[in-house]
């Protein structure tokens, strides 16, 4: 049986943990084996009866394990992962059992797809892409690594969706075109319930609908 960590032990983490629980099978058996937590308080506990460990315990007692990001701010996911890596542990990939998408998705290393999900085709999801519940994702879309879709939120075609991009639960957001793309630029927020009917900078903050940026973000 393949265990698998997961780096965090907030409230995604747990649903993570519950993905993973999903997907296992007799033909791929998975476990959560553990929660990591960088603050020492928690060491020791359990969460939904997972332990809860410290990075350096798993550096010891599990070099064998597949760890995932379990953080939803891709920032600091990207910041955990590359620990990860460094360390030489490797990443899982999940993708729940009922999600929908055609052969022709591609998505890189430690990408997360929860339950509910619909992707349809000529997609590209890079590293540690986070895709929450009942999103739906159109053609030739781009998701840069790191970026998350939180749960309900619907993407058009022909959209670029940059590093450690979030898009907030519920938004919308309208398609480009194959000569014009619509962006939303890297580390850019689109807020809960938002509607994005033109491309984003990078590091702003845009909400409303249409959405309009109200913040520049550092």
């Amino acid at each position: 049986m393949q265990q698998i960590g997961i780096y965090g032990a907030g409230g995604f983490a747990r649903e993570v943990a519950w993905l993973v629980e999903s997907i296992s099978s007799e033909v791929n058996p998975l476990f959560p084996a553990f929660f990591i937590d960088d603050n020492p308080d928690t060491h020791g506990s359990e969460v939904n009866g997972i332990p809860v460990l410290g990075f350096e315990q798993v550096e010891s007692s599990f070099a064998d394990a597949l760890i995932v990001g379990g953080v939803g701010a891709g920032k600091v996911r990207q910041k955990l992962m590359e620990r990860v890596s460094a360390a030489g542990f490797e990443s899982a990939t999940l993708v729940h059992p009922n999600v929908q998408l055609s052969r022709f998705v591609t998505m890189g290393v430690g990408t997360v797809i929860c339950a509910g999900n619909i992707l349809t085709t000529n997609i590209r999801l890079g590293r540690h892409v986070q895709i929450n519940l009942d999103c739906t994702i159109g053609h030739d879309v781009e998701m840069d690594d790191y970026a998350t879709l939180a749960p309900g939120v619907h993407v058009s075609g022909w959209v670029r969706i940059g590093k450690r991009a979030y898009v907030g639960t519920g938004a919308n957001i309208i398609n480009g075109t194959s000569d014009a793309p619509l962006v939303i630029g890297d580390d850019t927020v689109v807020g809960a319930g938002a509607c994005v009917t033109g491309s984003l900078d990078s590091r702003v903050l845009a909400v409303g609908v249409p959405a309009k940026v109200i913040k520049q973000l550092g």
